[in-house]
């Protein structure tokens, strides 16, 4: 398997956690807008590949109406639960975030799982923290949520999100809120007496979207230099997006049914970029704004 040459590397959260540094997503490409009582037995199919090719870290969401198959394809695959990242989010039924969690972790078929994420404010988030004391969650996050969301949970909370989800990629790389994400958020109350300690870690980013300046945005300024560097590591452009990604420690989430495509994707895994290289597709990137989801929440030029 070509897991056994690139090995995915792992990401310290604030919490003390490890993430892997490239997840395996069940959204985009398996979300259903229909009944979700019927099994898609392709999702379960490339899921459970996936899970064997050591992309351990599986990312999932109510709303994907997917969290069956990926229960599914994780018992069948075999793998022990201690190896495995998984991921889930509340957003349908976040009036009731217990009962959400509950819920898809009788889908998933799992005693608990290592990132739920996405509350709206302070009640919600404290919800999420009565979660991960119980031990249903090892890890707690948000996603799509800018300084300001941000701002309402740190006001009051007791735990610090261990991760913010959000799209990025070249043509939205949000340089506001990874400063944020780095250098404000790097407090974690560690006990009752509300003593504080420093986390270089800070608030994790991770990427949906990440392949977006190549499946979105062909065409555009990002593509010379990723083609450059494609040629130069031997690659393609959809492994140096990833790479770019890693490079400046965000996890990308990304998916693919075909197995010699996310072999391609672990091949991200086996070079460094410089950080000349980072700052040429930054640079190239910054010409041209995309925001391909959510675009019925955020301002389509809001570029943070």
């Amino acid at each position: 398997m070509a897991n056994i040459h690139t090995p995915i590397p792992n990401l310290k959260l604030n919490d003390g956690n490890s993430i892997p540094m490239i997840g395996y997503g069940t959204g985009t490409a398996w979300y259903k807008s229909g009944d979700e009582s019927k099994v898609d037995q392709a999702c379960i199919d490339a899921t459970k590949m996936s899970i064997g090719m050591g992309f351990y870290h599986q990312d999932g969401a109510e709303v994907y109406k997917t969290e069956t198959e990926l229960g599914t394809a994780i018992k069948q695959a075999g793998v022990s639960r201690e190896k495995l990242f998984v991921t889930t989010k509340v957003i349908s039924n976040i009036s009731d975030i217990p009962a959400a969690l509950q819920t898809s972790l009788k889908k998933l078929q799992l005693d608990y799982v290592d990132l739920d994420k996405k509350a709206e404010h302070q009640a919600k988030w404290k919800q999420m923290e009565e979660l991960q004391s119980q031990g249903l969650a090892k890890s707690i996050g948000v996603s799509n949520y800018l300084p300001e969301h941000l701002d309402w949970i740190l006001e009051k909370c007791t735990v610090t999100p261990a991760i913010n989800q959000i799209e990025f990629h070249p043509y939205l790389q949000h340089v506001d809120l990874l400063k944020y994400h780095k250098e404000k958020a790097s407090l974690l109350v560690i006990d009752m007496e509300m003593k504080l300690a420093n986390f270089d870690q800070g608030i994790a980013t991770q990427a949906y979207g990440p392949l977006s300046a190549v499946t979105k945005g062909a065409g555009g300024p990002a593509d010379d230099i990723l083609n450059k560097l494609a040629k130069k590591y031997a690659v393609n452009p959809a492994e140096i997006s990833l790479r770019w990604c890693i490079d400046q420690d965000i996890v990308p989430i990304t998916t693919s049914s075909k197995e010699q495509r996310l072999s391609d994707y672990l091949r991200a895994m086996t070079f460094k970029l410089n950080p000349a290289e980072i700052k040429q597709i930054n640079e190239a990137g910054s010409k041209k704004h995309l925001r391909g989801f959510w675009t019925h929440k955020f301002d389509e030029n809001d570029k943070r």
